[in-house]
């Protein structure tokens, strides 16, 4: 069985993912996965999976909050925070980085080059999970058909996937009632998951320190949660000029946190609506290069919002980038606030779960829908990198594509590491740029 693995060595892996954090909350989670589960055994792929069903119900970058709460199954409520803010960082000082850029040069091609040489090893790592993940998780040909499902809902019929999860929820309750054949696992299921269980330092068995809930605590987390709201809010109040605007911009953030369901494509025509039409902070092609860098950086997609905030605080006081920057960091702030109320006050609530074997053959169904849902992620990813402009033969990005196949390879066959071929990946992109 594995030791506990050290704060220090827990805190530099989470500073380095949020780093190489590329491709979205796909590529972010089969990251973590390759990481915690396959490489270092730090918890088991049922614990795993069982965290993830829990933070994709949450409004929010299901990613972060799923580093959030792994940080707290290994270091308590400190180990939880540290991984939920370490994921956020480099990205938070990344793209404040490049929003001054923007306003200044309003171009950085060199970048944009780089990273588009790691979006095809990004797609390379998500499919390699997938199919990890795939082999765990369909454990019998109802799951299959639950996977399948799942796909085609989000695919072809554009079912948020909160809606999807909770829809196998409820199917596998109606199914332990009227056929609960369909949801048991064979014997000789149950003992591969048992064995496999063993070799993990937190597994089904493990139980965490702290994981008893506790009606005192629930209080003071939510209350925590409301001084640690209102406390920034005070500050403005007191020391910045013109307090409506910093009211209006934490009331609309902290707004739009609590409306991101279903990711952060699902929140930006709503941030774009009202931040561009109704408080004038930037103009659509602004909004449009937000997303670019978005996109190009590391970290969850919602830090696009604090690029938002940036280019309201820059525009508002006159292109000050003092208050752009002041901005960023308040979007930020009000943004991910809800995100760590949420997992460190619901975790031990969760976790009273995990034991039950009702619960684990109902948290298998919904597993099953999790990999038809990173399944539809990783062809939307895949084809926006592949086929960027329109799915037709003559569109396709061979340069991508052959990369794709050649980090698969590399990564599969030949065990080179993850963090290696990412940066290898990067100046593949540089290489290029400089080369055409």
């Amino acid at each position: 069985m594995i030791g506990k693995p050290s704060f220090k060595e827990a805190q530099k892996f989470w500073l380095k993912l949020g780093f190489i954090s590329f491709g979205g909350p796909a590529g972010q989670i089969a990251i973590m996965h390759e990481f915690v589960v396959q490489k270092k055994k730090w918890i088991s792929e049922s614990r795993f999976m069982h965290a993830l069903n829990y933070c994709m119900l949450l409004p929010g970058p299901e990613a972060q909050q799923l580093a959030t709460y792994i940080g707290w199954l290994l270091h308590g409520r400190l180990g939880g925070l540290a991984a939920g803010i370490l994921f956020i960082l480099p990205s938070l000082f990344i793209l404040l980085a490049m929003s001054v850029v923007y306003v200044n040069y309003d171009n950085i091609p060199w970048i944009y080059a780089m990273f588009n040489g790691l979006k095809p090893a990004v797609i390379a790592i998500v499919i390699l999970a997938l199919i990890k993940i795939g082999k765990k998780s369909l454990l019998g040909p109802f799951h299959v058909f639950i996977s399948i499902a799942a796909f085609v809902l989000i695919a072809f019929f554009k079912i948020p996937f909160p809606l999807i999860i909770i829809g196998s929820v409820i199917l596998s309750l109606i199914l332990k009632q009227w056929k609960p054949e369909l949801l048991k696992l064979s014997d000789q299921t149950n003992q591969q998951l048992q064995a496999d269980e063993s070799m993990y330092y937190i597994h089904h068995e493990t139980l965490v320190e702290g994981a008893q809930f506790s009606k005192k605590r629930l209080a003071f987390q939510l209350s925590a949660g409301v001084v640690l709201w209102v406390l920034p809010l005070l500050l403005f109040f007191l020391f910045a000029p013109e307090f409506y605007f910093w009211n209006q911009l934490v009331i609309f953030f902290t707004k739009a946190a609590f409306l991101t369901f279903g990711g952060a494509y699902a929140v930006l025509p709503y941030v774009a609506q009202v931040s561009v039409e109704q408080f004038g902070w930037l103009s659509s092609l602004e909004m449009i290069d937000g997303l670019a860098l978005g996109e190009t950086t590391p970290g969850p997609l919602i830090m696009v919002l604090a690029f938002v905030g940036f280019m309201a605080g820059y525009n508002h006081f006159g292109l000050s980038i003092l208050m752009g920057s002041v901005g960023l960091l308040a979007t930020t702030y009000y943004t991910f606030l809800p995100c760590f109320i949420f997992v460190l006050a619901g975790a031990p609530l969760i976790e009273q779960t995990k034991g039950n074997q009702q619960v684990k053959n109902i948290l298998a169904i919904t597993t099953a829908a999790v990999v038809g849902v990173v399944f539809n992620l990783t062809i939307y990813l895949g084809n926006a990198v592949v086929f960027p402009e329109a799915m037709r033969l003559d569109a396709i990005q061979w340069p991508s594509l052959i990369w794709i196949i050649i980090s698969g390879v590399a990564m599969y066959k030949y065990n080179i590491g993850m963090i290696k071929w990412i940066l290898a990946s990067a100046i593949f992109g540089l290489c290029s740029y400089l080369m055409s």
